[in-house]
């Protein structure tokens, strides 16, 4: 789908910002670039709709290199959600909504059709907010209008460069689970640029450690919590050890035909690398004591509890 060939990035003041890159992100991916400050990963995302411009090698969205694209059908054609929400103030949130379906030469009842179905996506009653003016939401309600301005003229690639971090972490927390859910139901090709590990691990079907311009690793979640790569991996995911009981991962399941089909099954006593393992590949997983079932893990609320932990340094509520 996006496919970086050993780019780099050196701007003209000297600045080696990427170094050689190398990546491929696949179709439908929710693929999350991470890095303390100066690493690179701003400058990674903003090289895919050319806001910035490589300066060696070649990125390609579906086999054809970005420069070959015109830059306003490129653009137009990849969703962006910045952390500044730059919602237009004097238009409604309709109109803020539908600017590139409006650039796209969309007829006015497929904007108007598109407009509502978005907001009923993420809760917002057309008719109670299509015509309101941006200073009359939240700052959540805000930057949830800015997701569905990238999303209303249905790109299949989103670019979002921080987009929660100047949120409180309920409006943040809401957001994140606003945009897996779209992206569950829509199956975008999305390029997240995040500072916070636990919501890379929330969001990401894979991450991407970047460093001083490099790659330092790229996998999964479960990846990152069970395998990191080395020392700098360790201390960023922020965790030596993991001293998670399994039970604060679980479900409890009353109605065992509740559960998927072909569900792998672990014992309540095996080790956290080999439940996380499991849940690279499988969406469920069942866990018994004794021969009997007492409750399953499943993917999404196995990383909200890590994240968790991640977020109060190291500690599980009692």
């Amino acid at each position: 789908m996006i496919r970086f060939e050993h780019v780099s990035k050196q701007f003209p003041n000297g600045t080696l910002a990427v170094k050689s890159l190398d990546l491929e992100i696949e179709k439908g991916e929710f693929f999350v670039l991470i890095g303390p400050s100066g690493s690179g990963k701003t400058t990674t995302l903003k090289m895919i709709n050319r806001l910035i411009e490589l300066s060696k090698g070649w990125v390609r969205i579906n086999g054809k290199k970005i420069s070959d694209y015109d830059i306003h059908e490129l653009r137009w054609d990849i969703g962006y959600v910045l952390q500044q929400i730059a919602l237009f103030p004097h238009m409604t949130i309709a109109e803020n909504i539908a600017v590139v379906p409006e650039l796209k030469n969309w007829d006015k009842k497929r904007i108007r059709t598109r407009v509502d179905e978005l907001l009923e996506m993420v809760g917002l009653d057309p008719k109670e907010y299509r015509n309101r003016k941006p200073h009359e939401l939240s700052g959540g309600q805000q930057q949830r209008v800015g997701v569905l301005r990238a999303l209303a003229a249905d790109p299949e690639i989103i670019l979002m460069d921080e987009p929660f971090s100047a949120l409180d972490p309920f409006s943040r927390e809401k957001l994140q689970d606003d945009v897996l859910e779209i992206q569950q139901r829509l199956k975008k090709t999305i390029v997240f640029v995040t500072h916070d590990m636990r919501e890379a691990l929330k969001l990401g079907d894979r991450i991407c450690l970047m460093k001083d311009g490099e790659i330092v690793q790229v996998g999964t979640p479960h990846a990152f919590l069970t395998n990191p790569a080395n020392d700098f991996v360790r201390e960023f995911v922020g965790n030596k050890q993991v001293p998670v009981r399994l039970e604060e991962l679980m479900v409890p399941v009353t109605d065992e035909q509740a559960i998927l089909p072909q569900t792998k099954t672990v014992s309540l006593q095996a080790p956290l690398a080999e439940v996380f393992e499991q849940l690279a590949s499988f969406e469920q997983i069942a866990v018994e004591d004794g021969g009997k079932m007492v409750g399953v893990i499943n993917r999404p609320h196995a990383m909200k509890v890590m994240s968790q932990y991640l977020r109060d340094g190291g500690r599980m509520h009692e």
